[in-house]
């Protein structure tokens, strides 16, 4: 997918958002992104996550610790800077010899995909940027900012030059039916997943009991698999009700004009990216044209 949007785009940049660092061999990974990188002109960023723990559990992957990232981080690196690794032992396995030839010389960002506070913070002393997650309010933004900068500190690095993605559900208008499953039910689907939520919970400052209460209603509770994927209308009406109207307002609704508006507003929260999330591309274009109106005015 990234190579298609790659190759048939002059200008824009394409990321990953996200892959994880233990599903594919650092070299085939590395040889991948480096491919991505030279036919696109530089335009390919690599993101990288842990992995949800639970589907970790359901592919058979151990999860993926703190070294292990930092390790895969050097390796594709140093493999991107045309070095060998070699008689490397640790949590990525035993890799004797690794090369992908002395010629290649290619800087390609690494985002870290990832919300959680303590996360933020690593990724703040190791990436490029953090590509964070939908539905972050701006007070949940202030403590991203806070996080990546501590981590920053810690590692000598500049926080400024550590880029932020926030991703922003960008709905034109939705009918009712495009709002229940647009937007409820993607809310209520991170709300299911055990570990997950509680992350979004707690950055945002919100109150955790709601969390606990909605899982144990027995519609939740009920439920056979994914809500977005498995709920009708009649259940997603209901399930509406369980969760705070302000826990859904992270994200830009209304009219071309008014999306536009919020995404201006999120820059101004301090992110440097903003990725349309729930919507397609035609969907949105609208919102991509008010905006340059709204910088054009200025």
């Amino acid at each position: 997918m990234c190579s298609a949007a790659l190759a048939v785009t002059e200008r824009v940049k394409v990321a990953t958002a996200a892959t994880n660092i233990h599903t594919r061999h650092p070299l085939l990974l590395a040889s991948m992104c480096s491919s991505l990188h030279s036919l696109s002109g530089g335009r390919f960023e690599l993101g990288l996550a842990r992995g949800v723990a639970i589907r970790n559990q359901l592919m058979g992957l151990e999860n993926v610790n703190n070294q292990q990232m930092v390790d895969g981080l050097t390796v594709l690196r140093t493999l991107w800077r045309g070095e060998k690794v070699m008689g490397y032992e640790g949590p990525l396995g035993q890799l004797p010899y690794l090369n992908m030839g002395d010629w290649l010389d290619a800087d390609i960002p690494i985002y870290f995909v990832g919300f959680g506070e303590k996360s933020l913070a690593f990724a703040g002393q190791h990436f490029n940027g953090v590509h964070l997650h939908t539905f972050i309010t701006p007070a949940g933004l202030g403590r991203v900012r806070k996080a990546i900068a501590e981590g920053a500190t810690k590692a000598n690095r500049n926080a400024a030059e550590i880029k932020i993605c926030s991703v922003m559900a960008t709905l034109i208008n939705p009918d009712r039916t495009a709002h229940l499953q647009k937007r409820v039910a993607r809310m209520a689907t991170y709300m299911q997943a055990p570990g997950y939520a509680e992350m979004l919970v707690a950055l945002n400052g919100w109150d955790p009991a709601v969390l606990t209460a909605f899982r144990e209603h027995p519609l939740v509770s009920s439920m056979l698999g994914g809500i977005d994927s498995v709920a009708t209308l009649e259940q997603l009406e209901e399930i509406e009700q369980l969760i705070p109207s302000e826990w859904l307002a992270a994200a830009a609704v209304g009219s071309p004009e008014e999306c536009a508006l919020r995404i201006q507003q999120e820059f101004g929260h301090g992110v440097d990216e903003v990725c349309i999330h729930a919507s397609t591309p035609a969907e949105f274009a609208p919102v991509i044209d008010a905006y340059r109106a709204l910088k054009n005015k200025g």
